[in-house]
């Protein structure tokens, strides 16, 4: 099985591929979409559709596993993420009906064993389970790998993450 992972975000959105089998993972590829400051949203959204359209394409997932959206304090913020959210959305349901999510802590828990881990902790453990040399990096690309992971390992279990 092959998952594509995604950490929604609208200046930088994280993206990991995992192929699984038998228990065994492999890290295929990772890395994060970048918008800039400034650019009208319109554009903003557009990029981030068209790069999720496009990795769906390049790296053909069976089932794709979003991170859930959490904020605690900015509204705007979250509004945005939000936006960014729908257009990776759209993109990656044009591909496939396959569309998961897991919260935050959900993850953490997965990949850690503590559902408060801190982010140097899932990098370590991407990091790890993924036999990399170094951390992956940027953030946002770490909790898009550590997202995939978790699908992964949800086995038969998967259904309940179903995107509704």
């Amino acid at each position: 099985m092959r998952v594509l992972g995604i950490d929604p975000g609208y200046a930088l959105m994280g993206w990991g591929v995992v192929d699984s089998q038998g228990g065994r993972m492999q890290l295929v590829g990772y890395g994060c979409l970048e918008t800039r400051a400034g650019t009208p949203m319109q554009h903003r959204l557009r990029a981030l559709y068209t790069g999720i359209h496009d990795l769906v394409q390049i790296y053909q997932p069976d089932d794709v596993a979003f991170e859930e959206l959490f904020f605690a304090h900015n509204v705007t913020t979250a509004l945005m993420v939000g936006a960014a959210r729908g257009a990776a959305i759209i993109a990656a349901g044009e591909y496939t009906e396959q569309l998961y999510e897991y919260t935050p802590m959900q993850i953490k828990q997965a990949v850690t064993g503590s559902g408060r881990a801190d982010k140097r902790q899932v990098q370590q453990m991407v990091k790890l389970l993924m036999g990399l040399s170094e951390l992956p990096k940027p953030d946002d690309a770490a909790d898009a790998i550590a997202c995939a992971i978790t699908h992964a390992q949800a086995g038969v279990g998967k259904e309940q993450f179903r995107m509704k």
